[in-house]
């Protein structure tokens, strides 16, 4: 099995450069290579690649600016593997990535996996708490995860496997995003392919981001959950509403406050004094743990309102996506 590792990237050779030192550190003993493509960057990392071009099977390109999936797409079309793994230029791979990967592919084989996500000691107190809301089991990563079983789930594209067989059955990527993930997999399962989730091939993601940028993300997800479920209806699910659902009833709780009734403030008192001492304890850093209280209230205030949002516009406006919400997609 020859890896063929797709990074797309964009205007970040900073990213780039902590990508490709840790690849350099892997254990896995066999070839692989590297396609790098630069997606209509103005600043780009052609000079990181070129210092890592003896110790690496480095391939740059540079193409128009068309998105990420599409940026993916390309990569796979002119890799050399039979077996892609799909990562983000924010990413920091641990050294035994690739032998996880390989292990867990010649053990049981799929034509696309998943791994998880997890930060590293010298991750910004910010990036810790947004890590900690986007993969625990008491937030929004906890409903997905709880949504989805080992073998029937839908991998992210910060760290994805694809076979070429299954890459040029479906295409690949469409041109959505945030969305063209779960819009993959379902494609996937549609034509009998299996997904699965590798529990220990996991990567450090560096998300570099900050309150805003990160309101923007979640805010985008939530818009794009109802196109997807528009087109995969036997796909939706009654968590995808969670969020707002937890919105909803927050401003519920503060009216009641009116007429003299406070249980309800009490409970989401509660969950968020739980999330700041979960998110402490698991960073052993009290300032995570409040950073995490308002990590996942931005987490929910922006998915929740980005999903009734593109819910009752679909719904109602009667027009294709593409027209209603074109932010979401790019142009190939």
């Amino acid at each position: 099995m020859f890896f063929s590792l797709i990074v797309p990237v964009y205007n970040r050779p900073d990213e780039v450069e902590e990508l490709l030192a840790s690849l350099a550190a892997q254990t896995y003993s066999d070839p692989y290579e590297i396609v790098i493509i630069e997606d209509g960057s103005s600043v780009t990392c052609q000079s990181v690649v070129e210092k890592y071009a003896e110790k690496l099977s480095i391939s740059y390109y540079f193409k128009p600016n068309s998105g990420p999936g599409d940026s993916r797409n390309f990569g796979m079309s002119n890799a050399k593997g039979d077996y892609f793994i799909i990562l983000d230029s924010d990413c920091i791979i641990p050294p035994g990535y690739l032998q996880s990967v390989d292990e867990n592919l010649t053990k049981n084989y799929v034509d696309c996996f998943g791994g998880p996500d997890a930060a590293l000691d010298s991750f910004s107190d910010i990036q810790k708490a947004i890590n900690f809301v986007m993969t625990s089991f008491i937030t929004t990563g906890g409903i997905r995860g709880k949504s989805e079983t080992l073998t029937k789930f839908q991998p992210r594209s910060f760290n994805m496997g694809l076979s070429r067989k299954a890459f040029e059955s479906t295409g690949g990527f469409g041109n959505i995003h945030p969305g063209e993930d779960p819009d993959l997999s379902i494609r996937l399962w549609k034509q009998g392919y299996s997904t699965r989730l590798f529990t220990n091939s996991f990567v450090y993601h560096k998300r570099r981001i900050d309150w805003q940028k990160f309101y923007k993300q979640v805010n985008k997800f939530g818009k794009a959950r109802p196109i997807l479920d528009a087109w995969h209806p036997e796909y939706k699910k009654i968590t995808f509403w969670f969020p707002s659902l937890f919105l909803c009833g927050a401003i519920l709780s503060l009216a009641l406050l009116l007429f003299g009734i406070n249980i309800p403030v009490y409970l989401y008192l509660l969950y968020f004094i739980l999330i700041g001492v979960l998110s402490s304890i698991q960073n052993q850093n009290v300032k995570v743990g409040f950073y995490s209280i308002i990590s996942v209230c931005i987490q929910f205030y922006g998915y929740g309102t980005g999903y009734l949002k593109s819910f009752f516009k679909l719904r109602f406006s009667k027009k294709e996506p593409q027209s209603v919400f074109p932010e979401l997609f790019f142009k190939k």
